[in-house]
């Protein structure tokens, strides 16, 4: 079993930035693959950013790129994603999830745990 907690969503102002945390419970973490998903209201969710388990290899949604940035600390369980320049249709709840696999995909299905969720909102 894994524990996932989010943190650090709120309400920003269009072009700011914020930096949301997930620390993750259990001795699995250092080798697994971890996302950040988002679901905007009415909307599916979507696989924002992917980062394997040593952080060698990233992957973006095209909406999110050269905007957004994942990272991870395996010495503190934490992953991490950076949101800069954001717009008001980054609003949304912001899940981290881990899959139990060293490489990271932005399949949500592939994932096997998932946290509660930030509210991130971004105003015009």
């Amino acid at each position: 079993q894994v524990q996932l907690v989010e943190s650090g969503g709120g309400w920003v102002q269009a072009g700011g930035s914020l930096r949301l945390s997930c620390a993750a419970s259990g001795r699995t973490f250092s080798t697994s693959a971890m996302g950040w998903i988002r679901q905007a209201p009415g909307k599916e969710r979507e696989c924002v950013a992917t980062i394997s388990w040593n952080g060698g290899s990233t992957d973006y949604v095209d909406s999110v790129k050269g905007r957004f940035t994942i990272s991870r600390d395996n010495a503190k369980n934490t992953v991490y994603l950076q949101m800069n320049s954001l717009k008001p249709e980054d609003t949304a709840v912001y899940y981290c999830a881990v899959r139990l696999t060293p490489w990271a995909t932005r399949s949500l299905n592939e994932y096997d745990y998932w946290g509660q969720g930030t509210q991130v909102t971004v105003s015009s």
